[in-house]
C-alpha cells in the first residue's frame, strides 16, 4: 500500500481490480481502504478501483484539526480523482458526503456517482424528517459524553446507531481502544453533516448537478437514511434510488454481493 501527499495530506491507499472503468471509493467512519475487498471483488472485472485511508484512519496520518474535515478529504479525492479522470465515484456513509462534495465542486472529475446511505443529516433536517428529533437527541447525547471526556460513552453510542447492528462488546478490547480514540474524528464530522459547511444545500446546488447518480439503503438501515436518501433524490435531477434487502447500515462490508451487483447495473445503463 503506497503513501504520498494528497490533499496536502499524509495519505495511504491501494489499487483493487484491472477492469476498464476507474473508480474511486471513499469509506466511512472508522472504516479504512479494507472494508471495500468484497465489493472490489464483485467489480474487479469492469474496474479498476482507487480507494484511500481517510485522515485519522488506516494507515493514513492521524487527524491534525488543521481544517474542516469534509473539505480536507474532498481535496483527497480530487487529487486521486485527477489521475484518472472522470472516475467513477463510490462512497459510504461520511464517504458518500464527500463523495457529492466531490460531484458538486468538480464535476469534471466524475462520471457517476453511487451513494450508499449518506449520513448528510442536514438533508433531512432541513425538510422536517419525522426520524429527525431522534436524530438530533442521539447527536447531543454523543456531544455531551465529548464534552465531559467520556470517549466510552461516545463510541458505544456511536456503535450503536452506525455500526450495522454489531454489538459493542463483540469488539476485541484493542479494536474498542481505537474506536474510543477516533471519537474526535467523528466529532469532525459534525459541520459537514449537520451544518452543511460545504454549502451542498445553497438554492439549486444540488438541482443542477446533472451526474448520474445511485442512492443506495439498507431495508433495516437507521430510520433517518430513507429521509436522506428521499430529500437528495427529490434534488437531484439525474439520480435513482435501490435497497438492500436485510442490510443495514454496514452493507458494503455485510452484503458486498449485492452491493456490487447493484453497482453493475447501474454503471451498464448510465
Amino acid at each position: 500500500m503506497p503513501r504520498g501527499a494528497f490533499g496536502g495530506f499524509p495519505t495511504y491507499w491501494t489499487t483493487f481490480g484491472q477492469g476498464p472503468r476507474a473508480a474511486l471509493m471513499i469509506h466511512c467512519s472508522l472504516a479504512e481502504t479494507a472494508i471495500w475487498g468484497g465489493m472490489a471483488r464483485e467489480l474487479s472485472g469492469a474496474a479498476t478501483m482507487i480507494a484511500f485511508d481517510q485522515p485519522g484512519h488506516g494507515r493514513s496520518a492521524d487527524w491534525d484539526g488543521r481544517g474542516e474535515l469534509s473539505a480536507i478529504c474532498t481535496d483527497i479525492a480530487a487529487d486521486f480523482a485527477e489521475r484518472d479522470a472522470p472516475m467513477d465515484v463510490i462512497g459510504h456513509s461520511f464517504g458518500g458526503v464527500i463523495a457529492l462534495r466531490l460531484a458538486m465542486t468538480r464535476p469534471d472529475l466524475v462520471r457517476s456517482l453511487v451513494m450508499i446511505e449518506p449520513v448528510f443529516f442536514a438533508a433531512a433536517l432541513r425538510d422536517g424528517a419525522a426520524t429527525g428529533a431522534e436524530q438530533v437527541e442521539e447527536m447531543a447525547a454523543f456531544e455531551a459524553a465529548m464534552q465531559t471526556g467520556d470517549l466510552d460513552a461516545a463510541a458505544r453510542g456511536f456503535i450503536s446507531a452506525w455500526g450495522g447492528g454489531r454489538p459493542w462488546d463483540s469488539f476485541a478490547p484493542e479494536a474498542q481502544a481505537r474506536i474510543r480514540a477516533q471519537m474526535p474524528v467523528i466529532a469532525s464530522t459534525r459541520p459537514a453533516l449537520y451544518d452543511d459547511a460545504g454549502g451542498l444545500l445553497a438554492p439549486g446546488a444540488l438541482e443542477a448537478l446533472q451526474t448520474p447518480v445511485l442512492l443506495l439503503e439498507g431495508s433495516e438501515a437507521p430510520g433517518i437514511i430513507p429521509a436522506i436518501n428521499g430529500a437528495l433524490a427529490a434534488r437531484l435531477p439525474n439520480a435513482r434510488r435501490g435497497v438492500i434487502g436485510g442490510a443495514g447500515h454496514m452493507s458494503v462490508a455485510t452484503h458486498s454481493a449485492q452491493v456490487g451487483a447493484e453497482v453493475l447495473r447501474f454503471w451498464r445503463e448510465t
